[in-house]
């Protein structure tokens, strides 16, 4: 099921892309970015790994040729060069120090280098979701569904949390906001923010892992209406009717899919 594949790959990617971002901090707090994150992603692109003196480079080429070398540090600097250039200005030899001309291309290399940190980031994360073929049409939807509603009859808790998340990339579903997370329940739902700064939240899915109950709550709801915020934690908890339960909640979300337009 190479749409299915492709799509965990994505959600994989987004995923690392996160963590290494979340890694970035201040330039005075001295943090270091998440590497190993970093260096997962950069596999999954069309970058190829590259070791000249002490640097760890990743290379892409158009028509044999570099086309953009990262270099794999706290910076994350991407630049439009050649190897031996980037390696004489990130890590120069003293004999190269001595020329006054290198010396000015490693104070400065804005002339060479076309992105840092979270915007080098975003390119590579573009780079590896463009590789993956994530068109699909409804029988890979249906496909999707059914194996969901499966592993929910089935009990097996990480098959129907995989089938969820699926379907949250898909539909654009988000983790809750604070005001709507329940201990021990995966949600996820459409999330929006008004601009009072009220957020609603809805429709969304709700597994307890406690018994691995599924169901659903349409309805968007204000995080500010306290009355709407209880009732929502009572059906996800199973103490009032939610809207869909069981495997309905896989035909909704099947039908909600197949509702947008065909990519």
């Amino acid at each position: 099921m190479a749409f299915k594949e492709n799509l965990l790959n994505k959600i994989k990617i987004n995923q690392l892309a996160r963590k290494v971002r979340a890694s970035f901090g201040t330039p005075e707090s001295g943090s270091k970015i998440d590497k190993d994150a970093m260096r997962r992603l950069l596999e999954m692109s069309s970058y190829q790994y590259h070791r000249e003196r002490d640097l760890d480079l990743y290379i892409k080429a158009e028509d044999g040729e570099p086309d953009s070398i990262l270099v794999l540090d706290n910076e994350l600097p991407i630049y439009q060069t050649t190897i031996e250039d980037v390696a004489m200005r990130k890590s120069p030899y003293t004999k190269e120090m001595l020329n006054i001309g290198n010396i000015i291309k490693i104070l400065k290399d804005s002339d060479v280098k076309i992105s840092r940190k979270a915007e080098s980031l975003a390119i590579i994360q573009k780079v590896c979701i463009d590789t993956l073929d994530l068109s699909y049409g409804p029988s890979d939807i249906e496909l999707l569904a059914k194996e969901g509603a499966e592993y929910l009859e089935n009990g097996y808790t990480e098959g129907i949390l995989e089938s969820l998340t699926l379907f949250a990339e898909l539909l654009g579903f988000e983790p809750p906001p604070k005001a709507f997370r329940i201990r021990h329940h995966e949600i996820f739902g459409a999330l929006s923010e008004k601009q009072s700064g009220d957020i609603w939240y809805g429709p969304a899915m709700i597994l307890s892992l406690g018994d691995n109950s599924l169901r659903l709550i349409k309805e968007p709801i204000s995080s500010l209406d306290k009355e709407k915020l209880q009732s929502f934690q009572q059906a996800a908890q199973g103490k009032r009717e939610p809207d869909l339960e069981g495997q309905e909640v896989f035909q909704y979300l099947k039908d909600a899919v197949l509702e947008q337009p065909l990519k």
